[in-house]
């Protein structure tokens, strides 16, 4: 496994992140999975060189920390982990119980390291932006945040790339702590991050971390061109069915099936391989609910294509409407 700089801060990960929302049985999601049949699948993380894990206080509610909080000592110290979370979405009642107001976002930041049972996370990100909270108001807050020793970093997630500079700009304003790291929609099938966001990440020294690098499974083959879904998570995702355009993206998903073949690998390793190669990526975050999966994201940190490969991966893109900002 490599290991780069998150962005242009001196914390290392590992090339590869593993994403624990699979992680954290809850009714919300049928597919996710108890805390003894996620640990071999970590285990499995770690064996091969994973140190970076990232998860969100909205996940399984809030089961996903637990697991992660439980698991991840066991296989590593704290100092070789890092670890990742996320505020934004309802966790408490009221109208105060969402959002990135000073208010919540004190209270998620205790309620989450509750749960993990940690005295801090390492990046501690936005899950999206908020527009009924001054950006001023978020910026302070994640800046004490940081300086309480709650959190090592701060990161945000899917936004205009307008709105990451205006946020950058005002904590630069309050001489306050500037995120080091986008985590944004970005795989084979959805490329739109190319135009604006990640060509300021990389002006700026951002480290990007792709969500949903197969397309919520898209690129790993959990569904047919005629509608046929093969898993219960592609049953059972209302999210992932608004994300994507099949009738064209099944292009894109038949192409790197063929190279696949040619290669003798999954389709889910090429596709991986073509983000870990992609200008300005630092550590895709991905999900898995076999070990099988991990075995893939291993074997795509791996696996070098050629430019030959790579350009016919990226011809049969066709422009997407902006999807995952919500």
């Amino acid at each position: 496994m490599e290991y780069v700089n998150l962005g242009h801060t001196g914390l290392r990960v590992s090339r590869v992140c593993l994403g624990m929302m699979s992680f954290g049985a809850h009714e919300s999601r049928p597919w996710a999975l108890s805390e003894s049949e996620a640990e071999p699948i970590v285990r499995r993380a770690v064996e091969g060189g994973i140190t970076f894990f990232d998860t969100a206080d909205v996940y399984n509610g809030g089961q996903s920390e637990v697991v992660t909080g439980r698991v991840l000592p066991k296989l590593l110290t704290r100092e070789e982990l890092v670890i990742a979370t996320k505020v934004h979405g309802r966790t408490m009642p009221g109208e105060n119980g969402r959002g990135l107001s000073r208010k919540h976002v004190m209270a998620s930041i205790d309620a989450s390291l509750g749960r993990l049972g940690l005295d801090y996370v390492d990046l501690y990100q936005i899950h999206r932006w908020d527009p009924t909270t001054p950006i001023a108001e978020t910026m302070e807050a994640l800046h004490d945040v940081v300086k309480a020793g709650k959190a090592r970093y701060i990161g945000a997630s899917s936004m205009f790339a307008w709105q990451f500079a205006k946020a950058q700009a005002t904590a630069e304003r309050q001489g306050g702590t500037r995120f080091v790291s986008m985590q944004n929609h970005v795989n084979l099938v959805y490329r739109e991050e190319e135009r604006e966001m990640i060509p300021l990440c990389i002006d700026q020294g951002i480290a990007v971390l792709p969500w949903s690098p197969l397309a919520r499974g898209l690129l790993a083959g959990n569904k047919t061109r005629e509608g046929e879904r093969l898993t219960t998570r592609a049953g059972t995702d209302p999210f992932g069915d608004s994300l994507y355009t099949p009738e064209v993206d099944f292009d894109v998903v038949d192409r790197a099936a063929e190279i696949a073949s040619e290669r003798g690998v999954p389709s889910a390793q090429v596709a991986l391989a073509w983000l870990l190669r992609h200008p300005g990526v630092t550590a895709p975050i991905v999900g898995a609910t076999k070990v099988e999966h991990v075995e893939d994201a291993l074997g795509a940190e791996r696996l070098e294509l050629s430019d030959d490969e790579v350009a016919r991966l990226e011809e049969p893109y066709v422009p997407h409407a902006i999807s995952g900002h919500e």
